[in-house]
């Protein structure tokens, strides 16, 4: 048959030649303080469309969920010294929302053997904060080994979901008792509940601050040792940094 023929009848064949779209990238918006991580660089390996911002709550925006990503030595700061509880709070704010605990493939989150010799805290303590942030801020966490693990998470939650998310969150604004409560929580030892003691019992910081040694030991027993450390040293600067 000659080349004009055959494609006279292709024309009219009774197969129909289906033409898939280009299929469009998936937009993952990430916080600009993630550049430097390899999380971003392997979602973008995978295809999908990076886009960094200045995020006022989360570290990535995919779909209709938020994630929070933390490093194992992250995570642990950040609970000593309160920062995650506030982020945990921001969160509420969206529908989705998921913590992502990253590195396990290089180190324990706890040691039972070491009693958190290495890291400072008691296993127990960490376990407790993990069920708070499940139980009480309903934001569900998952382990995963490293950045590419974190990806692949990611990446599979790309392929899940449909909505857009919404990108006009703010920031939590704490009331004036629960700024003065957070105040107390940056300082090692100090729980919400022992700095709502503190608070109810002194009424002010600065009575806190000024109170003698004897009287923040009734709350806080030997911690107050430490407490009254922290608040009377003075402040040096190294400057071999």
């Amino acid at each position: 048959m000659p080349e004009k023929d055959r494609q006279f009848f292709d024309i009219f064949s009774r197969k129909k030649q289906i033409i898939k779209p280009e299929q469009k990238k998936q937009k993952v918006t990430i916080d600009y303080r993630e550049k430097n991580c390899l999380v971003a660089s392997e979602l973008k390996k995978m295809g999908l469309n990076i886009e960094f911002k200045n995020l006022k709550v989360a570290d990535y925006l995919i779909k209709d969920v938020a994630i929070e990503r933390k490093t194992i030595s992250d995570f642990i700061s950040s609970m000593l010294n309160g920062r995650i509880i506030k982020q945990m709070q921001e969160l509420q704010q969206y529908k989705n929302r998921i913590l992502i605990i990253e590195g396990l493939k290089e180190r324990d989150l706890y040691d039972d053997d070491s009693a958190g010799a290495s890291i400072g805290v008691n296993p127990n303590a960490i376990r407790g904060f993990l069920l708070s942030i499940i139980l009480k801020y309903n934001v569900p966490f998952i382990y995963t080994k490293n950045s590419q693990d974190t990806a692949k998470f990611i990446y599979i939650l790309s392929k899940k979901q449909e909505k857009e998310i919404r990108l006009n969150v703010k920031k939590k604004t704490l009331s004036e008792n629960e700024q003065k409560q957070f105040i107390l929580e940056s300082f090692p030892g100090i729980g919400p509940k022992t700095a709502q003691k503190l608070i109810e019992e002194f009424g002010s910081i600065k009575n806190v601050i000024n109170a003698p040694e004897d009287s923040i030991k009734k709350i806080l027993g030997k911690k107050s040792e430490n407490f009254k450390r922290i608040i009377e040293e003075s402040y040096s600067i190294n400057k071999d940094k």
